[in-house]
């Protein structure tokens, strides 16, 4: 059953990447002299960038909006992953904290956001996600996750509180595409 929630959810995160394409193609024939040309920043572009006033929000909606989480937009936006948070879904996003990023040793969010750790920081936050839309308490009958990264994350229940990749379940948010877990902690996947 997990691996076909994880295929299922590869298959949905790839056809998500490819219908995002802006499907503009360069004009070969044309001459131009990059010299005197000007850089002109990439528009942003998919369903993260789409404005919507009426429906329920979105995970990645909930975050922006949220005064806790800069740290966690400035990852999600540094690492391009805006469109993967605003799919139909379910999703479940394990968020951590402001505070969370800043209890990480001196320099590494920093580190991280530079471009060219665009891939380890995009598999950091994958590890911070997993198809569904459980609640807290049904989260206390998993024993293990497998997280958008094809990795696993394992799942503690001490007393009342739960546990995810080490990082305890602080408060819960619906979204309209599935539900944020506010965390204490930012979860780190395993090396190989």
């Amino acid at each position: 059953m997990k691996t076909i929630l994880k295929t299922m959810f590869a298959f949905i995160f790839i056809l998500l990447v490819s219908s995002c394409n802006s499907g503009e193609k360069k004009d070969t024939n044309s001459t131009s002299n990059t010299a005197t040309e000007k850089a002109v920043p990439a528009k942003k572009q998919g369903q993260a960038f789409l404005r919507d006033d009426e429906g329920t929000p979105n995970i990645l909606q909930i975050a922006i909006g949220s005064p806790d989480h800069t740290t966690l937009v400035a990852a999600v936006q540094a690492a391009e992953l805006e469109n993967a948070l605003v799919n139909a879904g379910p999703l479940m996003v394990f968020a951590p904290t402001d505070a969370a990023f800043a209890a990480l040793p001196e320099g590494t969010v920093e580190n991280l956001v530079k471009p060219e750790n665009k891939n380890v920081l995009a598999n950091i936050l994958k590890y911070h996600v997993t198809p569904g839309n459980y609640s807290k308490d049904f989260l206390k009958k998993f024993k293990k996750l497998g997280q958008a990264n094809n990795q696993d994350v394992l799942v503690e229940v001490k007393g009342d509180d739960v546990y995810v990749g080490g990082a305890k379940i602080i408060a819960s948010v619906k979204a309209g595409n599935g539900i944020i877990h506010v965390i204490d902690k930012v979860m780190l996947p395993p090396t190989e």
